[in-house]
């Protein structure tokens, strides 16, 4: 028998778990605060990226924090400051920063990238989605050795873990790219990754929901939380009250915010990434990030897209000048003969994206509260598992077998 199920966040995740659990025949309801059409969801890079098997807290990445402190446009910005949520993350991500934890950590993260790969296409075949869609892979390209000597290290780890992953030449990139010059001492091509244009397949699902009987209530602002006897009895928002049998928080950075009215100890900090385009023609066509710069470029539909930086200081929409221009400094000294326009620049987006400690994403139920399943944290990873995380809710919510193990994915997990 179907169950009313609210969910809260209508991003790629919030509406993946409605995708899947209206196939099932509950009764869905996506509560979301904005209007759905901004926000990470639609300004990411694109990637279906099995290829990023490390997670952000990997070894070395609490020294280069610190070290990046005092530059508001390196590729990771953490901003200090004196509160106990951050400070309480801070310390969390330091500990997780360990050789044991990417090896555990890793072969999950390929495991449901790739089941997400999947997962999107059966999505556009079963409906007939037209959204943009491609398998040309990617390119990390490097400008100096220490880079090129990691990015090898990290293609070998790959294909250790059967991804389609190997080095090349700056010869092989010109065969790759032949129709853009590329400044680059060589780098990794990682064939197994996937790219799409996230508002167009954003878009499609919507609609497609909408026609399948979902209800959307947008602009609309979960403010309180009924509990009684560990389960959820009411969400009140600014406009109304919603009772259902399930509650799925999917909101994304906003999700720790709601968790403390439960008394769930979510650590989630927001991190702020940017993105640029330009409707001219770059003669780019395979995907690419500039590892130095940590900069992703994406050939998507009429346009391409310039991403990248994780700014974590706190939650706001505000645009630094500094780190755009480090995204088009980074493009041009990649790409010696492409140079965003002052205008493109100006047309800048931001979005931001949930980060747990240890870069995995909370997906599970809390011992805390039975009809709650969390589904948030997944750091720049969001639209690599978007699918995958939609299915995997649907089933928690079934109490069926899931389709690949999550207890790595606890939201009680300790730090």
């Amino acid at each position: 028998m179907g169950k009313n199920v609210i969910i809260i966040g209508g991003g790629i995740i919030g509406l993946c778990s409605a995708y899947y659990l209206q196939k099932e025949g509950h009764k869905v309801t996506i509560v979301d605060q904005s209007n759905l059409d901004t926000g990470a969801s639609y300004v990411n890079a694109g990637y279906l990226s099995p290829s990023h098997i490390i997670p952000l807290s990997a070894p070395g990445v609490m020294k280069k924090g610190i070290k990046w402190m005092l530059d508001s446009s390196s590729p990771l910005y953490i901003k200090p400051r004196l509160d106990l949520d951050f400070l309480k993350w801070t310390w969390a991500f330091n500990k997780s920063c360990n050789a044991n934890h990417v090896k555990k950590a890793a072969p999950v993260i390929r495991d449901i990238s790739v089941l997400s790969q999947k997962l999107y296409e059966d999505i556009k075949t079963s409906e007939n989605f037209t959204s943009h869609y491609e398998k040309k892979g990617l390119l990390m390209l490097c400008k100096t050795q220490k880079a090129l000597d990691e990015e090898l290290e990290l293609a070998e780890k790959a294909s250790e873990l059967g991804l389609s992953a190997r080095g090349v030449s700056p010869k092989e990139l010109k065969e790759l790219e032949p129709n853009v010059e590329i400044n680059a001492l060589g780098g990794t091509y990682f064939e197994c990754d996937h790219h799409s244009t996230p508002q167009e397949f954003m878009t499609e699902m919507i609609s497609y929901l909408k026609k399948e009987g979902v209800t959307f209530y947008i602009n609309e602002k979960v403010e309180d939380i009924e509990v009684k006897n560990q389960n959820i009895t009411a969400l009140k928002t600014n406009k109304q009250t919603l009772m259902a049998d399930e509650i799925i928080l999917a909101a994304g950075s906003w999700s720790s915010f709601l968790s403390k009215k439960l008394g769930l100890n979510l650590l989630l900090q927001a991190g702020k990434g940017y993105c640029i385009n330009t409707e001219r023609e770059t003669g780019i066509t395979i995907p690419a990030i500039l590892a130095e710069a940590k900069t992703a470029i994406t050939p998507m539909n009429g346009f391409t897209r310039f991403a990248g930086t994780m700014e974590i200081a706190e939650i706001n929409h505000n645009i630094n000048k500094k780190r755009v221009e480090a995204i088009a400094n980074a493009t041009s000294s990649y790409y010696p003969n492409l140079k965003l326009t002052q205008d493109e620049k100006d047309n800048v987006a931001c979005g931001l994206r949930p980060v747990s400690p240890d870069g995995l994403p909370y997906i599970g139920k809390s011992a805390k509260c039975k009809n709650l399943t969390i589904a948030t944290g997944h750091a720049m990873m969001g639209w690599s598992m978007g699918t995958a995380t939609g299915k995997l809710v649907s089933e928690i919510i079934d109490d069926t077998k899931t389709t690949m193990k999550i207890n790595i994915f606890n939201p009680d997990r300790k730090f």
